[in-house]
């Protein structure tokens, strides 16, 4: 098999059932594995296969981009209270602040839910807007993440 394809289906692999927090992490645990990778390598091929980086550590995305329905619920709330800090409606928007690093994965959460009313998201660092249909759906949507950050 090929260095590359071999590397690749190794960090899948690995990514199923493990979720180092760090690139360094999983590094070591390719390196047990006996593939060896630069950090630089290691950042082209998680960039290759959609790798996230959330609250849980590194995690692939979902095999056909969206969630299953019976996780999508759990999920949003599982990452809402990992990583978010505050929402707040503004007219049809929706801005999100989060801990640093993990808007790409709360945004692709939201995405995941489907959410009545949203229409898409856009995610820095840690800020996403959320664009709704209109405002009163920005403001439903805000406090109901609200209450999932403050649900035990």
């Amino acid at each position: 098999m090929h260095v590359r394809a071999r590397r690749l289906g190794t960090i899948r692999s690995l990514l199923s059932t493990e979720h180092p927090r760090s690139q360094e992490e999983l590094s070591r645990l390719l390196a047990r594995e006996g593939v060896e990778a630069t950090q630089a390598t290691l950042s082209r091929d998680l960039r290759e296969l959609g790798v996230l980086k959330g609250p849980d550590g590194y995690v692939l995305p979902a095999a056909n981009g969206v969630a299953h329905a019976q996780d999508t619920p759990r999920s949003l709330s599982r990452v809402v209270k990992g990583a978010m800090i505050d929402a707040r409606a503004a007219c049809n928007l929706i801005v999100i602040r989060t801990q640093a690093g993990h808007a790409p994965a709360l945004a692709l959460e939201v995405d995941r839910a489907g959410l009545s009313g949203v229409i898409g998201t856009v995610a820095g660092d840690d800020t996403i807007f959320v664009a709704t249909s209109n405002g009163r759906t920005a403001s439903r949507i805000a406090r109901s993440l609200t209450d999932m950050l403050r649900t035990p």
